[in-house]
């Protein structure tokens, strides 16, 4: 049975661990559908403007070899109608959601992958202004 994945992020300044987290995401399944942070659900979540608009990381996103499709996502909880819709089979989350969206497993597998060490986009951001 084809399986499709799905994922959510932000996504700004892209870094090595971004596209480590998506090719890894890819493996699992044979699509990946991306849910890219509109401005406002990032300014709600991280309380700053993200560094590149949402129109700018969606096309970054859509580039990659390994992804297959993209769309905004507008609010956390809305996670559950973007599976549905998209008909995900497998939920693709980094370690430091763990266990926050476990309560999705009845409608699909969830799996937490392991963050790249030393790397996030708020430590690219603080070596940018130092």
């Amino acid at each position: 049975m084809k399986k499709t994945v799905i994922t959510f992020g932000t996504f700004d300044v892209f870094h090595v661990g971004h596209l480590n987290l998506l090719e890894r995401a890819a493996k699992l399944g044979e699509s990946l559908i991306v849910g890219v942070s509109t401005d406002a659900l990032n300014i709600s979540k991280k309380g700053r403007h993200p560094i590149y608009p949402e129109g700018e990381r969606v096309r970054l996103i859509q580039a990659l070899r390994c992804v297959d499709e993209v769309f905004l996502e507008h609010s956390l909880e809305q996670k559950l109608e973007y599976i549905r819709e998209y008909r995900a089979d497998i939920l693709v989350m980094g370690d430091d959601w763990g266990g926050r969206f476990d309560w999705l497993m009845p409608w699909c597998e969830v799996i937490y992958l392991p963050r790249t060490p030393s790397i996030s986009t708020t430590e690219v951001i603080e070596r940018i202004r130092t």
